[in-house]
């Protein structure tokens, strides 16, 4: 057995586990900030956004952490962030009213890109396609049917999204079931032979299930925890190579059960066949990463935990807290946000 090394605020806890020696080195911690949003764009820099208006930025890979303000918003809770580079970033606010910004300088300027009034709305995360021109926006149910709104220039401008006329809406759901607003990690982008383009998205609540809002080809209860208010799923991964994708969740308010907790997808020809891990995440997770074919990590509000098998067996690494973990779109880095400021890094070896 090899070792896992995870340094947190100075204290260093040792771990069993099949890899080579890691560390996770938290970088910013103590504000009274919940962050949920995190976006990390190359092994430099990094975007984070959460509760209080609070938006941060790294140009150095965690070194020095910029806290921007956003002027007028002071008091909202941006839950996702979407970077583009070092200048350019969209950020999310999730009630009402619902407010998407932009800015292009660094976070100097923001401009007001997507408003909506419209009693009980509430954005639970966006996802930027490869492109990143096309993006999508998806919130709670209004009227019965979850919303999203779709932006096909970079998020300058959004058009909410229906179907083609030919399909039944998909996303038509019960009043009970919703969406978790948890990681920013409920909605993926993706563009496969087998599929074309599609959007695959997970709720929880009264049903756990998981969407196609573009092709309607399936619309399917997971096998999962689901039946309450704080239950189901809050996170899904996608890769491309393996045609599999790993869904996470639980139940937020009893964090530490493990079981059930987490689905495993193999999708043949295009349609998603369902297992589960024969050993799952040590408790509820809201955000879960490949970081290759067969290496994933999963973080929630109970702890942090590897994968080396593509899904299969996890094993618990740390049980400090995080909502969020995301991997650099071009590089290597990792890195983690979650409640009481705190932000952190997980060093590869």
């Amino acid at each position: 057995m090899r070792f896992y090394k995870i340094i947190i605020l100075g204290l260093s806890l040792f771990v069993n586990y099949s890899g080579k020696a890691q560390q996770i080195q938290v970088l910013e911690s103590g504000k009274r900030v919940s962050f949920r949003g995190l976006s990390v764009v190359n092994d430099e820099v990094f975007w984070a956004s959460g509760s209080n208006g609070a938006v941060v930025r790294s140009t150095d890979g965690g070194k020095t952490i910029e806290w921007i303000p956003v002027p007028g918003y002071e008091k909202r809770d941006f839950r996702d962030i979407e970077a583009f580079s070092a200048n350019t970033a969209i950020i999310m606010a999730i009630a009402e009213p619902a407010v998407i910004l932009k800015t292009t300088d660094g976070g100097k300027n923001w401009r007001k890109v997507f408003e909506d009034t419209t009693k009980g709305m509430f954005l639970d995360a966006m996802d930027v396609y490869a492109d990143k021109k096309k993006m999508i926006v998806v919130g709670d149910p209004i009227q019965g049917k979850l919303f999203a709104a779709i932006s096909m220039d970079g998020g300058d401008s959004w058009e909410q999204m229906s179907p083609p006329h030919h399909q039944e809406d998909v996303r038509k759901v019960p009043d009970t079931e919703a969406m978790f607003a948890s990681s920013g990690t409920n909605i993926k982008l993706i563009n496969e032979k087998d599929f074309g383009t599609a959007t695959l998205l997970v709720t929880g609540g009264s049903k756990a299930r998981l969407k196609d809002l573009y092709r309607n080809t399936f619309n399917d209860s997971l096998p999962m925890m689901q039946g309450g208010t704080s239950t189901g799923a809050n996170s899904i991964d996608y890769w491309s190579a393996a045609k599999s994708a790993v869904i996470v969740g639980g139940d937020f308010a009893k964090d530490t059960i493990a079981m059930d907790n987490c689905v495993l997808v193999n999708f043949k020809k295009g349609k998603p066949v369902f297992s589960k891990p024969s050993v799952p995440p040590h408790g509820y997770r809201s955000c879960v990463i490949y970081l290759n074919a067969k290496e994933l990590i999963t973080c929630g509000t109970s702890g942090i935990d590897i994968s080396s098998d593509g899904g299969n067996t996890w094993t618990l690494i740390s049980k400090e807290s995080f909502h969020v973990v995301q991997k650099a779109r071009t590089g290597k880095a990792i890195f983690l946000a979650g409640g009481n400021g705190r932000i952190a890094q997980l060093i590869l070896p």
